[in-house]
């Protein structure tokens, strides 16, 4: 037989938890159920067992130590129920609880979170809104399909006047246990699925689910300053849970649709405007669109802005505080920015182009200083390739 230090590469005189540890990591290594089919891992497995039975206990340890293997009587690792035994049973559980999940059951807590009710699901619902209601904020009807709690036999399954059966599967703890060698396996009973309770007698209207679904109409508000991707979170408008368990939460994310006029920049609206050839030239006021809301919009969806004299196209005029409040500070916003688009006439009569062939021959160089640099750089481009 192999040496026991030896099995968990371990030496004469180390320490409990560095046994422990070892013995984690081996068991980790070589178990079955990560192993499936390969015989070398599953006598491993035994052999890291059968070393952990005996250098977990001190007395056994001690032993061992002194006298080998026949210091133990050949009876390490029969699961006899000493104190190694034990301890294996608690640090397989501990080990393996995590990566086999039902198989081990967790311990006491996940045996807690099986039984009885269950916490119904989250729900998400995609909402679209306009611009206007991400700027102003709205409150939103809403319709959403949801399970909710059986009303004639209120969540717990049985027909009216009945009452669910203790499990005798599991004496009603939802779980129950069977041995495997000298450890135990515990794992969620098959007849009740973990409910601890049968259903014989189940409610006509929801089929002994605890639970029908249902259509159920919701009003939600939208706060000022939403953006695509927001999403508002209202507890308790989930899932109904099973046999009368909690709800679960119902997720909206909002989405805002494009919009005629507007684009949004964060916080800033931008809005491209076409001012006529002469205004563009002269300077003046033009009203530019904007949202309702705000200390200076008097109510109006529209804001007056000055051109400056000359002003040409992708010229931007910024007014304060005319943008998108903020989600998180409604007291703060952005600015409406305009960028201006300088329309030619068109359908011009006689009289009409008459006058502009006049303004044209009076207008020179400084009239059109861009013109000029223009014409400067392409002839010399010109130059260059004659």
């Amino acid at each position: 037989m192999r040496d026991y230090y030896e099995i968990l590469g371990l030496s004469k005189g180390c320490e409990g938890d560095a046994i422990k540890a070892a013995f984690r990591k081996a068991a980790m290594e070589c178990h079955p159920d990560r192993n499936p089919g390969c015989e070398k891992s599953e006598s491993r497995f035994k052999e890291c067992n059968e070393a952990y039975s005996v250098l977990s206990d001190p007395q056994k340890r001690a032993a061992y130590d002194r006298f080998g293997h026949a210091g133990v009587n050949g009876n390490a690792g029969m699961g006899g129920g000493g104190p190694g035994f034990a301890d294996v049973n608690d640090i397989f559980s501990e080990v393996f609880g995590q990566a086999f999940g039902d198989m081990f059951g967790g311990g006491r807590q996940g045996q807690q979170q099986r039984r009885g009710p269950s916490r119904g699901d989250d729900l998400r619902y995609d909402l679209e809104i306009s611009l206007e209601q991400a700027y102003a904020g709205a409150e939103v009807e809403i319709d959403v399909p949801a399970s909710i709690t059986c009303e004639p036999c209120e969540g717990r399954g049985a027909k009216p006047g009945s009452q669910p059966t203790v499990c005798g599967g599991c004496g009603g703890a939802g779980r129950v246990r069977a041995s495997q060698g000298f450890f135990q396996i515990e794992r969620t009973c098959p007849r009740c699925g973990g409910a601890g309770q049968l259903i014989l007698d189940p409610c006509p209207s929801c089929h002994g689910q605890g639970r029908i679904r249902k259509t159920r109409t919701l009003q939600v508000k939208i706060p000022a300053g939403v953006d695509d991707g927001s999403r508002i979170r209202l507890a308790g408008e989930g899932d109904a849970g099973g046999r009368g368990g909690p709800r679960g939460d119902l997720y909206i994310f909002l989405s805002v649709e494009n919009h005629d006029l507007f684009e949004r920049d964060g916080l800033d609206l931008l809005c491209t405007l076409p001012a006529p050839m002469a205004t563009a030239a002269l300077g003046g006021e033009i009203e530019a669109p904007c949202l309702l809301g705000g200390e200076n919009c008097d109510g109006k969806p529209k804001v007056m802005i000055k051109i400056p004299e000359g002003a040409q196209t992708g010229h931007t005029v910024r007014v304060k505080g005319r943008g998108m409040p903020s989600l998180r500070n409604p007291r703060q916003r952005g600015d409406l920015v305009v960028e201006l688009f300088v329309e030619t006439p068109s359908k011009l009569n006689a009289r009409q182009k008459e006058l502009l062939r006049e303004l044209a021959g009076l207008c020179g160089d400084q009239q059109h200083p861009q013109s000029a640099k223009f014409g400067g750089k392409a002839k010399k481009f010109w130059e260059k390739l004659g």
